[in-house]
């Protein structure tokens, strides 16, 4: 097996999960690059050896148990960790959803994949995480997580999205747990806030994914002693 570290990203076959996998291929990872479609997983892999990075292939739904933990016997080593898969469960124009109106089994279907997604995954990956040198985990999270910026009158963070926000919260107070429990284990663990990334899941409205990208990655390559349970976008830390 490779003497490379390792990093596995779930939902990298296209978007910001393609970016970051392929910067930190350029930083001299080995990437696992997770999908849920073997078919557009495997089209990214070719495309990032093209492109010289160290890549391959992990069939991954983050819904499954069982899909969970065959990424985990697959991959047999990880360094690395990007909870980057998500959906929006968007339903109307605007990306309005209306809590007043709000369908149960879409907001069970957005924590499902956001949330429990999120759990699912780094739990399985846990094993292989402890045996790491410099273990880190990097939860993909959005400004509208902050409940801070929600609640500012003078913060503009989009319309009311009652299914999705709310996930990206639950999963910043996850990732505090998270922290809270590897203390002094030497796992690190933020989540990022890449900000309105132009991808499909946005209507291609925003900055380029490669952009995006800059804060995960560098999360994801902090060094020994750097900090965990935070939450950041470019500028620096965002406030819960």
């Amino acid at each position: 097996m490779s003497d490379k570290k390792t990093a596995l990203i779930t939902g990298a076959n296209k978007g910001l999960g393609y970016e970051i996998a392929a910067g930190l291929g350029a930083r001299g990872y080995r990437v696992g690059v997770g999908a849920r479609d073997r078919a557009r997983g495997e089209a990214a892999v070719q495309k990032l050896l093209v492109d010289g990075v160290d890549a391959f292939a992990v069939p991954l739904d983050v819904t499954s148990d069982r899909s969970a933990a065959e990424a985990a016997e697959l991959i047999q080593r990880l360094d690395v960790l990007v909870n980057n898969a998500g959906i929006s469960g968007e339903t109307g124009p605007g990306w309005v959803q209306d809590p007043t109106t709000l369908d149960l089994d879409v907001v069970r279907a957005v924590v499902d994949t956001n949330v429990y997604g999120v759990i699912r995954v780094t739990n399985a990956m846990l094993p292989m995480l402890r045996r790491s040198a410099s273990p880190r985990i990097v939860n993909i999270s959005s400004s509208v997580g902050s409940l801070t910026w929600q609640t500012d009158p003078n913060i503009e963070v989009g319309p009311v999205m009652a299914a999705y926000s709310p996930t990206k919260s639950f999963l910043n107070a996850l990732t505090v747990h998270y922290a809270r429990q590897f203390a002094g284990t030497g796992i690190l663990i933020n989540a990022a806030c890449p900000g309105l990334v132009a991808t499909d899941f946005t209507g291609f409205q925003g900055r380029s994914p490669r952009e995006a990208a800059a804060t995960p990655i560098r999360l994801a390559t902090l060094p020994d002693g750097g900090p965990t349970g935070s939450f950041f976008n470019d500028d620096g830390v965002v406030p819960w």
